[in-house]
């Protein structure tokens, strides 16, 4: 099902229904709390602008357990607001090494967030399994699954599983048990198309995605840039990540430039958009897709009157068209052999 798109009129950010939420189109995500590489701000710095991000309509955060303090910070913040304020905190539950997940371990895990995150319940756990043999990822939703009955959990997600996989647990688990999965997917990383897509369809899923803008390098900044050093010490921990995808897996420089130019074209066309926007509209124009996760450096490096221009305009066919004759001389629709489906390059 194409998402609901709710127009916000005082901020025309688009939202959708996610379980018994109603959430923007847009995600802040915190995962640039985890570490000092990305730089570090005063926590009262990251508070206000998690305060401008809220009153600009981003209402929904992302998080997980191993994002630093991340789940604390927004505890913290979500504590200070009015009653009538109401945000959304979607954190993670990463499972990386074998474990029992028996109840008591699973309640553990679950208390930790809501410890952390200073709540009763926990908006949107989202759920990782490393180690896709043992199948211990069935018994560990279904665990969560009694502990959202029970009311400690508003909504279960999944965090990169796979096409496959995500079939398997929304089967076993029944409809409306699992109402999303976080995965990589831009104009770039194209794998959700190829599967990921048809289960979401099947399960009425909904994908919150990130990687959109590939650590930036799908902003203006780049256009007519030349390749930049991938061990130059001057590059985020995600542009080293993906400027690697785009020159070794998905082409090369010279052929993202073209990419690029294109998406510039295509902006200026609608309105002086930039080229982040039409990379995330192309994104968020999968009627699969629910919302993109955006991360920000809050108190450092935040763009959030940029990024609410991604709302108020879709791409004609004619757009499409044009980015598809790039993309076709790219390897973009072989990653999924080459990287392997969602979530592989992290197993």
């Amino acid at each position: 099902m194409a998402p609901t798109i709710q127009q916000a009129s005082d901020l025309h950010c688009e939202s959708f229904r996610l379980g018994p939420f109603v959430v923007p189109r847009v995600w802040t995500g915190l995962w640039q709390l985890s570490s000092n590489a990305w730089g570090s701000a005063p926590v009262a710095r990251v508070r206000q602008g998690m305060a401008r991000h809220v009153r600009m309509g981003y209402t929904a955060f992302d998080m997980a357990d191993h994002y630093g303090s991340a789940e604390i910070i927004f505890g913290q913040f979500r504590e200070s607001l009015p009653p009538t304020e109401k945000v959304v905190g979607a954190t993670k539950w990463c499972v990386f090494k074998h474990i029992n997940p028996s109840r008591s371990v699973v309640l553990a895990a679950v208390q930790e967030r809501m410890e952390r995150m200073r709540t009763n319940r926990v908006d949107l756990l989202q759920f990782h399994w490393q180690d896709y043999s043992d199948k211990g990822y069935l018994t560990a939703l279904n665990e969560l699954h009694g502990l959202k009955e029970e009311g400690l959990i508003s909504a279960i997600g999944l965090c990169n599983f796979d096409a496959i996989r995500t079939d398997e647990i929304c089967t076993v688990l029944g409809h409306g048990a699992i109402v999303s999965n976080q995965v990589q997917f831009s104009i770039i990383d194209t794998r959700p198309l190829h599967g990921m897509s048809d289960v979401c369809e099947k399960h009425d899923l909904k994908l919150l995605t990130y990687g959109t803008l590939c650590g930036g390098f799908l902003g203006d900044k780049w256009l007519g840039a030349p390749e930049p050093d991938l061990y130059s010490g001057n590059l985020t921990p995600s542009q080293r990540k993906y400027l690697d995808v785009i020159v070794k897996a998905w082409g090369s420089w010279e052929l993202f430039q073209e990419l690029l130019a294109v998406l510039h074209r295509i902006g200026h066309e609608h309105d002086g958009r930039s080229v982040a926007n039409v990379a995330t509209r192309w994104v968020l124009d999968h009627r699969f897709v629910g919302a993109v996760i955006i991360g920000a450096r809050l108190g450092l490096s935040e763009h959030p009157d940029e990024n609410r221009r991604v709302f108020g305009f879709t791409l004609t066919e004619q757009d499409n068209q044009d980015i598809e004759v790039v993309l076709a001389k790219s390897n973009g629709r072989r990653l999924i052999t080459t990287i392997g489906d969602c979530g592989a390059e992290y197993r």
